[in-house]
């Protein structure tokens, strides 16, 4: 008879923890072999773990199939610059047997300073291969000193075929050191309105950010502020664990501002058609990072991200 079957019938399975590899700030890649069944087939294993010692599948945990032998888990939705403890875990109809213990540390937000042209200073985040800013675009001029066109009525806005700006509401002192300033698509294709170094991004580079975060279906929650300060309630389930957070800075649509409190949304410099252009958008109800497009002559906010 088999390792898989020498203990006798009734025992709970024998495992072990594989290594720990691929630490980042909010995953972490491991798994476990399953040496013994215990003579009973296995209906779940993973991986849990907790924030103290001797994690067990009553604390968090992952589902990774079932049957004897190794597999891999991802383990996501971690705290960066948090230390941990995992063991892997198989289920019979005997109980629940566990690996080894192992523990590590999620890596620590990496943070940073740009200044734009006005000499607006802006904290920047690194999250995976990408470094972002962590607040929203406020500069009246391009990064050559050119100034960038300021409209404020919504007419004219409306009819805009060519660079603009404008603080929400046409208030800088209540908007500007929060939210940012709203600019048209014709003002991000400049490719001149982030700082040297710095650009506005594209729809490609927004799908690897929410790619690292997990996917689009739970991105949104790591890259929103937390709390109510400035999102409409119920922005709940927030963590911010990517250290992006966004702040809805509201838009400007047909000429007129909307939405400020309740959505936050970024242009990409990707064009969709002649008249729309992807941008993504962050809601106060809703987990996911949303893609769409979006007419040109909008106001949105801007997010650069480092070359």
């Amino acid at each position: 008879m088999g390792i898989l079957h020498s203990c006798k019938k009734g025992d709970i399975p024998v495992l072990t923890t594989a290594v720990i590899t691929d630490i980042t700030t909010t995953s972490v890649l491991t798994g476990g072999n399953i040496v013994s069944d215990g003579g009973s087939e296995i209906t779940s294993r993973g991986i849990c773990w907790n924030t103290t010692s001797n994690p067990t599948i009553a604390n968090q945990r992952t589902l990774d199939g079932n049957g004897a032998g190794s597999f891999i888990s991802n383990i996501t939705l971690l705290m960066p610059g948090t230390y941990y403890t995992i063991r892997a875990y198989a289920t019979n109809r005997a109980g629940t047997g566990y690996g080894n213990e192992l523990s590590f540390v999620t890596l620590a937000i990496q943070t940073g300073e740009v200044d734009d042209i006005d000499g607006n200073t802006y904290k920047t985040v690194k999250i995976g291969t990408q470094t972002w800013m962590a607040e929203n675009l406020k500069t009246t001029r391009y990064n050559d000193n050119t100034v960038i066109p300021r409209v404020t009525g919504n007419l004219s806005w409306s009819k805009l075929i060519s660079p603009a700006y404008c603080w929400y509401g046409n208030d800088s002192s209540t908007y500007k050191p929060d939210y940012g300033a709203l600019y048209n698509w014709y003002c991000v294709s400049t490719g001149k309105l982030c700082p040297s170094g710095w650009h506005v991004p594209t729809d490609d580079q927004w799908t690897i950010l929410s790619t690292y975060l997990g996917g689009e279906d739970v991105a949104g929650d790591k890259m929103k502020e937390e709390g109510n300060a400035h999102w409409k309630i119920p922005n709940s389930g927030v963590s911010n664990s990517s250290g992006f957070t966004a702040l809805p800075g509201g838009a400007r649509v047909d000429g007129n501002f909307v939405v400020i409190g309740s959505t936050g949304a970024w242009w990409s410099v990707t064009e969709n058609d002649t008249v729309n252009v992807w941008f993504r958008d962050l809601d106060d109800d809703v987990v996911p990072l949303l893609r769409g497009y979006i007419d040109k002559s909008t106001g949105l906010s801007v997010r650069c991200i480092k070359n």
